[in-house]
């Protein structure tokens, strides 16, 4: 990697330790890799992308896949396929940076899937950033789909930070029985981007349960679109959380479906959506902070 591409990287990856296994894809192509006794990555022979295979009983592993853009213009897609062994405990930790100078738009699409066998955790953390030319586009659209296995969890976490100007967030989930699901999603967008975000849930195992809460921040004139939908097919619990702040001419729109096809079914769908208090900033302004330091810390606060 080059030094453009190793800033970039810690911007998503700002402490990735080089001992675990690693792929790191720049440019439409993977640069660096390395495996381990538990973590197998191949490069697929009849698509773009890898494939991770990680051993039953593996436990306390690391995995890092981080993506790269640095070339206008470039319009890049991949398909990763994470097979969990069981019992197995590891970390993924994923991410997507693009920087472009120039003023054609530049692309990135990840594809992933996640089939994690029976009493196997996952947690899994994505961080998506970019920075560049203000009248270049700047595109992520990650679509990941998860397929939980029994008695198998998934903690997962998603963060974009900023400069992004445009994202379509699909994430496809399926739940066997005893599975659990935590998502934490969290999106800041300023000037005119826009993101959509798409949560389709299936509880379908005995006892399983989710819990989804989205985090957001709208300024600029950006715009947020928040879409869940919960199925509760068996005895399950889901609780569906979306909060926002709004400022500027910033916009978001929260839409929960939720449908129980079970009469144990026990789901919860809560939303909220205002501007920053007037009341937050004076008591922070007190303390001796600018107002523009004042909205920092709440926002901050906010998205933690």
């Amino acid at each position: 990697m080059n030094n453009t591409e190793k800033e970039l990287l810690s911007k998503v990856i700002p402490d990735i330790n080089y001992e675990y296994a690693y792929n790191i894809r720049s440019n439409s192509k993977s640069v660096e890799r390395k495996i381990t006794n538990n973590v197998k990555i191949i490069s697929k022979e009849d698509n773009k992308g890898i494939d991770i295979i990680v051993k039953d009983n593996t436990n306390f592993e690391y995995i890092y896949i981080p993506v790269l853009i640095t070339e206008s213009g470039l319009s890049d897609i991949v398909y990763n396929d994470f097979y969990i062994g069981k019992n197995s405990n590891v970390y993924i930790i994923a991410g997507c940076a693009i920087k472009n100078e120039g003023i054609s738009r530049s692309e990135h699409n990840g594809i992933h899937r996640f089939f994690v066998e029976e009493g196997s955790n996952v947690h899994y953390m994505e961080t998506h950033y970019a920075e560049g030319h203000k009248h270049s586009d700047k595109i992520l659209n990650p679509i990941t789909e998860v397929y939980l296995k029994n008695n198998s969890n998934m903690d997962m976490k998603s963060i974009q930070i900023k400069g992004v100007d445009k994202t379509k967030r699909v994430t496809k989930i399926v739940l066997e029985n005893n599975a659990k699901l935590e998502v934490t999603e969290k999106i800041m967008t300023d000037n005119d981007a826009k993101a959509d975000t798409i949560f389709d849930v299936k509880l379908n195992g005995v006892n399983s349960s989710c819990n989804v809460v989205s985090r957001s921040f709208a300024t600029g004139n950006s715009k947020q679109k928040f879409k869940s939908k919960v199925y509760g097919n068996n005895k399950c619990y889901a609780h569906v959380e979306c909060d926002a702040i709004l400022k500027d001419g910033g916009k978001v729109v929260a839409i929960p479906e939720i449908i129980a096809n079970n009469v144990d079914a026990n789901l919860i769908h809560e939303a909220s959506i205002g501007k920053i208090a007037g009341e937050q900033l004076i008591k922070l302004m007190t303390l001796g902070l600018t107002e523009k330091e004042a909205e920092k810390e709440i926002i901050k606060g906010f998205l933690k």
